[in-house]
């Protein structure tokens, strides 16, 4: 096979496969033709180690150890296999409602779209601290979640208000409060949240934007594209959600703190068949479990045989955790004929999602002017249909 490079980029709406890369190697396996025996052989016509591929993690593993397992770092057999026959009740649910209502729509993506994966041998992709846990917060760190929770709870204070509740604490006697009188302020913060106001695409959340993407990334698909001295990695994730990013690989210095990236600055090197990944310069507009512009990963990218690459990073952020933390994640081999990723963001179907959301918000205004509508404080677009909620959580997730 020739060490031909050949780079496709197509953008086609409404679908899950377009091509973004395709680099030629001579390590690429040919059907008919055992792997590679060893990752020490998986190199590339250069000689660097050869990370190529489409990889994505196919077992489920919480990020942090649930509690019933303690100090235990794996499951046994048994749990593993309780796990995936409790698991498989759920391939054929179906959540559909009476068409049209805000049930019907919330059950839309059903099993076949979203197909439990089998459980992990981990109990936990954290590996440090060896408790599987995130460590604490800062309290600089615990007063900004603070001022941005109650930022975000004052501008739904018009639509919570319960004079009475029955027996079983349901709402028996309700009422609007009055409007928040922070409804027509300037956020104290960037916001990365959903608020209940619509009066710019900032008050809507990374995801409304299309942009939940995150560095680091634990579980989409993920396209690795090597070339002498560079290597780009393509993200696939949330829904169309990906973004790509490039290392630099030339042993130049970080850019000055003064230039910020939204997925960092990212330079490599090799350590043996480990790619050594420094990422810094984050943009304090993104948001990483609450960590911003100070936000440092040391990433360690390992192939370790044919099938497997291993993730680990090391996250760090003192103005946000007392001590860093360490996450450990093994990525299989795709088939990259059956699996294509995108490069770009597509997930509003045409860039129309967020010009319906705000043009929504100016109709409800404008006929709250006039007296034929009520007051859009009232309305609940922060939580309402919102997706994350108690519904959307898998109730089968291992130690849940």
């Amino acid at each position: 096979m020739t060490n031909r490079r050949v780079f496709c980029f197509i953008s086609v709406a409404g679908m899950n496969l377009v091509v973004v890369g395709l680099l030629k190697l001579t390590t690429v396996p040919v059907a008919g033709q055992a792997a590679q025996p060893s990752s020490a052989a998986l190199k590339t016509a250069w000689g660097d180690p050869d990370l190529q591929g489409i990889w994505n993690q196919v077992f489920n593993t919480p990020l942090q150890r649930p509690d019933r397992f303690a100090d235990r770092e794996f499951f046994t057999d048994a749990e593993r296999a309780e796990f995936d026959r409790k698991r498989e009740s759920l391939l054929r649910r179906d959540k559909r409602a009476q068409a049209g209502t805000e049930k019907d729509v919330a059950g839309a993506y059903n099993s076949v779209f979203t197909s439990p994966r089998h459980a992990g041998r981990r109990t936990s992709l954290i590996v440090d601290p060896p408790n599987g846990k995130i460590p604490a917060q800062t309290p600089e760190a615990q007063q900004r979640a603070k001022a941005e929770r109650e930022y975000a709870l004052a501008l739904l204070q018009a639509t919570d208000t319960c004079k009475n509740k029955d027996r079983g604490n349901a709402c028996a006697d309700w009422a609007y409060g009055p409007p928040s009188p922070k409804w027509n302020e300037v956020t104290p913060f960037y916001n990365t949240g959903r608020l209940n106001r619509h009066a710019d695409p900032e008050d809507g959340s990374l995801g409304d934007r299309c942009m939940s993407g995150s560095n680091p990334d634990f579980a989409g698909f993920k396209r690795i594209v090597q070339t002498e001295g560079g290597i780009s990695m393509y993200y696939d994730i949330g829904q169309g959600q990906g973004y790509q990013r490039n290392i630099v690989m030339n042993g130049t210095p970080h850019l000055p703190q003064s230039i910020r990236q939204w997925w960092g600055d990212s330079r490599g090197h090799w350590e043996g068949n480990t790619l050594v990944v420094d990422v810094t310069n984050f943009s304090p507009k993104t948001s990483f479990m609450g960590s911003r512009e100070n936000l440092h990963l040391v990433e360690r990218w390992t192939r370790t045989d044919a099938n497997t690459l291993e993730y680990a990073v090391t996250i760090e952020d003192p103005t946000v955790w007392t001590k860093p933390w360490t996450v450990k994640v093994e990525l299989t081999k795709q088939n990259e004929q059956a699996n294509r990723l995108y490069t770009e963001p597509r997930c509003h179907e045409g860039n129309y999602g967020m010009i319906g959301m705000l043009s929504d918000s100016r109709a409800e205004e404008q006929a709250f002017a006039e007296g034929r509508g009520p007051d859009p404080a009232t309305r609940d677009i922060a939580l309402g249909g919102a997706g994350g909620g108690a519904e959307n959580v898998d109730p089968l997730a291992p130690g849940e």
